[in-house]
């Protein structure tokens, strides 16, 4: 973690670096380049949740969990860090449908909807962050084609878990299998490889000790031959985009939460020289919870701007969210 820490303060005292370039991925290892080969040696399963840690002074801390969803924006890679070390101790690959996510276990599938164009991929996250305030998820470079946010570099987006389907890769995972590539198979037939449905039990972590699973094989499915492409001797299917409908959605930034009105009115009423500031009452666990929000915010970097004032202006703990 000191490593860490310390490498985050050396980026951020260069002076022209990108967001990419440090805070979306303080996570990642150096820079580098791998044969796939080896690459491919190294891709052993490996069940990872880790511990709470702190980067630029925000804490996290990752749960295992298999009900989870959440709005916001989402960002991906950039180039540069194809074949870097990940957060779960596999290799970076761009041209697979991986993601980073700050909290969320190592190996999961989640279902990425970009809410501006309504394509939707399943992602297997296997990497921690992003790390800058304003982004719930980094996806790969394949990933971002296929949501089709390449050019704008950032998109709206929709997260969620799949509970059968994580809880599966989660136990086999933890039994040594590589879990590596079913995010693909996902993608073309909405269902985990056949060699997995030992692991969709109700009680998914009671798994005989002395079973096996094949990796995923791409060559065919029921309804014929994956469709692909050779890279480098490898083959490499192309991923199914879904379609979902397109809903009208803008972007606030939620500023707080408060289990009191007047303390969230005084905050909303000290936010609102920044953007349009609402009290927003909601139902949380049997109980009125008042949440502070701006917007809607015409662009991802009008919302960018206003995170960052109302950041300084000392709430830690403001989002950005999309509804």
């Amino acid at each position: 973690m000191k490593r860490l820490l310390a490498f985050a303060s050396m980026l951020l005292c260069l002076s022209g670096c990108t967001e990419i370039e440090y805070a979306s991925h303080l996570a990642k290892g150096p820079k580098g380049t791998i044969s796939d080969r080896q690459k491919y040696l190294e891709k052993e399963g490996n069940f990872k949740v880790g511990k709470p840690y702190t980067v630029l002074g925000q804490s996290y801390t990752p749960r295992e969990t298999y009900e989870y969803v959440e709005t916001g924006i989402a960002s991906w890679y950039g180039p540069g860090f194809h074949g870097s070390k990940t957060a779960s101790g596999e290799r970076y690959d761009q041209r697979e449908m991986t993601a980073a996510h700050r909290t969320l276990q190592m190996p999961s599938l989640v279902r990425v909807t970009n809410l501006g164009n309504g394509k939707s991929v399943i992602v297997r996250v296997n990497d921690r962050g992003p790390f800058s305030k304003g982004r719930v998820m980094d996806v790969s470079e394949l990933a971002a084609r296929n949501l089709g946010m390449i050019g704008p570099g950032t998109a709206k987006v929709k997260i969620e878990l799949m509970p059968a389907e994580s809880k599966a890769i989660a136990a086999a995972a933890r039994n040594g299998v590589k879990t590596n590539g079913v995010e693909i198979v996902m993608n073309q037939t909405g269902r985990l490889p056949d060699s997995y449905n030992q692991y969709m039990a109700d009680a998914p972590y009671q798994v005989a000790s002395n079973t096996s699973v094949a990796p995923p094989v791409y060559a065919a499915t029921a309804e014929g031959p994956v469709p692909g492409h050779l890279n480098q001797g490898n083959f490499y299917p192309d991923p199914v985009v879904t379609q979902q409908p397109i809903t009208s959605n803008n972007i606030y930034i939620q500023a707080g939460a408060f289990g009191s009105a007047d303390n969230a009115n005084r905050l909303a009423m000290r936010l609102s020289s920044y953007a349009n500031a609402k009290v927003e009452p909601v139902n949380y666990s049997g109980r009125t919870l008042y949440k502070v929000k701006l917007g809607p915010l015409g662009s991802v970097q009008n919302a960018d701007s206003v995170l960052n004032r109302v950041l300084a202006g000392g709430q830690s703990d403001a989002i950005i969210v999309v509804q």
